[in-house]
């Protein structure tokens, strides 16, 4: 097994001691984009039922983009509104933990069975959103779980508006 593939399970697997790896492996930043780039691609080929081919160039661009706003997102929040006294992080640290945090998206792949899209894209979404409250943790150093979930659930919540108020300038429908 490669040492991609391995860190991708290890962070499918919620292994903390993989999102302190990444974090402190400048060299993982390509890694860490892969794993974005895999994951959304299986997201496009499980959604082919209801989006199409099309989904899949679509979801790709988007998740790219999405993660680097939600780390941004996350690095400003965690380090300046809800520091912990020993954090200290920058943005590419985010970055390469909460890419890694995608892994368990790989399984949105199984979405093209009949039937299971549904369930699968839940299932994926609470095991990367658990994937991405560890990345935080270990990222920005904190001591509590409960401040990277908030720190999470504040950056999504931008996130969605700011995808929202997007997608409303170009005419299309937000599926949130």
């Amino acid at each position: 097994m490669t040492i991609f593939m391995d860190r991708m399970l290890r962070a499918a697997k919620l292994d903390v001691h993989l999102y302190e790896e990444v974090e402190a492996d400048g060299t993982t930043i390509r890694q860490a984009m892969g794993v974005v780039v895999l994951s959304s691609i299986a997201a496009g080929i499980g959604s082919i039922g209801s989006m199409g081919l099309g989904g899949i160039l679509f979801g790709t661009l988007a998740a790219l983009g999405g993660w680097y706003i939600w780390a941004y997102l996350t690095y400003f929040i965690g380090t300046r509104w809800l520091p912990e006294p020993q954090t200290e992080a920058d943005l590419d640290q985010l970055l390469r933990t909460t890419g890694f945090s995608s892994s368990p998206g790989l399984i949105r792949i199984l979405g093209i069975i009949p039937g299971l899209g549904s369930l699968v894209f839940a299932a994926a979404s609470i095991w990367m959103l658990v994937a991405m409250v560890i990345a935080v943790r270990q990222a920005l150093d904190y001591e509590s779980t409960w401040r990277a979930v908030g720190v999470c659930t504040i950056g999504w919540l931008i996130q969605t508006l700011i995808l929202a108020l997007l997608f409303t300038l170009v005419g299309g429908a937000p599926s949130l």
